[in-house]
């Protein structure tokens, strides 16, 4: 039989050790997974953040891409590490909606990992084809209401940001729209272009080029403040649609279990990271707005964001696969 007080007194024991390995932290290099294929937004900062980050730990600092199932595949891979602190994860938004759109996952945003840093985050776009007779939101609205639900919308597939960003704008600004899901982007933009599809809501590094050669009309940032890509388009709220806010946001955490001196280390030095001007210049380059954010703003974040999306996915009978 084990007695309680065995239990009670073997953490005792083991405490030294164990601390004697968190002082030494970090000792080896350091793994990054990044749920999505190299490229990507999430791949880029990722890989912005882990040569400044590496500085300031004194470690190597290595970025591998375990893409599919909704990030779900790399969260996995970092739950089954070592609670060490040498697996980290990296992602967007996608962690937000694990539990609607992935409930077999096994996969608990809030319990099965520790925030670390929110680190930014890329404004989308509204914006509709040129045939489209819009010229600004409220046109929009008026357009799509008059529509009653035929206008389609392209979005690169259910629980992306692309979708949300369009259940939201049904939720708040009481319009209907048929959503077209494509299988990635370059599919949905070429229909976009095309006019097979007549609006979309996607990053500005996406649509303000076709803005500026005028195959979009872009109508609105979705973010709060106004993007430093494309600074004459209001954001929806200030076009009237109060409470409108999201956005391809990118986060840093860290396996349950790890170690809170480990966490508030990793959290502080990534808040030095993004301090760095030449880092915040490397953001914008990519068309990403820092937003930097320590371990309990992320949390808080988090909390906020799942809040948000989970009921309107499950309203409308979102699931993948």
């Amino acid at each position: 039989m084990i007695h309680r007080r065995t239990l009670l007194a073997a953490p005792l024991l083991a405490a030294p050790g164990l601390a004697l390995a968190q002082s030494a932290w970090p000792s080896r290099a350091i793994r990054i997974v990044v749920p999505f294929g190299a490229g990507g937004v999430i791949d880029v900062v990722a890989r912005i953040l882990a040569e400044p980050l590496s500085q300031k730990l004194g470690q190597t600092i290595v970025i591998e891409n375990a893409p599919g199932a909704g990030s779900t595949i790399g969260a996995r891979n970092v739950m089954r590490a070592q609670p060490d602190g040498y697996t980290l994860f990296l992602n967007g938004a996608a962690m937000s909606v694990i539990p609607a759109l992935f409930p077999d996952a096994g996969v608990n945003p809030t319990q099965d990992f520790l925030p670390v840093a929110l680190l930014g985050e890329q404004p989308f776009v509204a914006a509709v084809h040129p045939a489209v007779p819009a010229t600004d939101v409220a046109s929009l609205l008026a357009w799509l209401r008059a529509k009653r639900g035929e206008a389609t919308f392209a979005t690169t597939g259910i629980g992306a940001a692309s979708h949300l960003a369009g259940e939201l704008l049904k939720k708040l600004a009481g319009v209907d729209f048929t959503i077209v899901q494509y299988r990635g982007t370059p599919a949905a933009v070429t229909d976009f272009v095309a006019g097979r599809v007549e609006f979309m809501i996607d990053s500005q590094t996406l649509l303000a080029p076709l803005i500026a050669d005028g195959r979009a009309k872009g109508l609105a940032v979705t973010t709060a403040r106004r993007s430093r890509l494309l600074p004459d388009l209001p954001t929806l709220q200030e076009a009237g649609v109060a409470g409108y806010e999201t956005s391809s946001w990118q986060a840093l955490y860290a396996p349950a279990g790890v170690a809170p001196s480990i966490v508030q280390r990793l959290s502080a030095a990534t808040m030095e990271v993004l301090a760095d001007r030449s880092v915040q210049d490397r953001f914008h380059q990519r068309g990403v707005e820092p937003r930097p954010g320590d371990a309990a703003a992320l949390g808080t974040f988090l909390h906020a964001e799942m809040e948000k999306w989970l009921p309107i996915l499950r309203a409308t009978n979102a699931r993948s696969g």
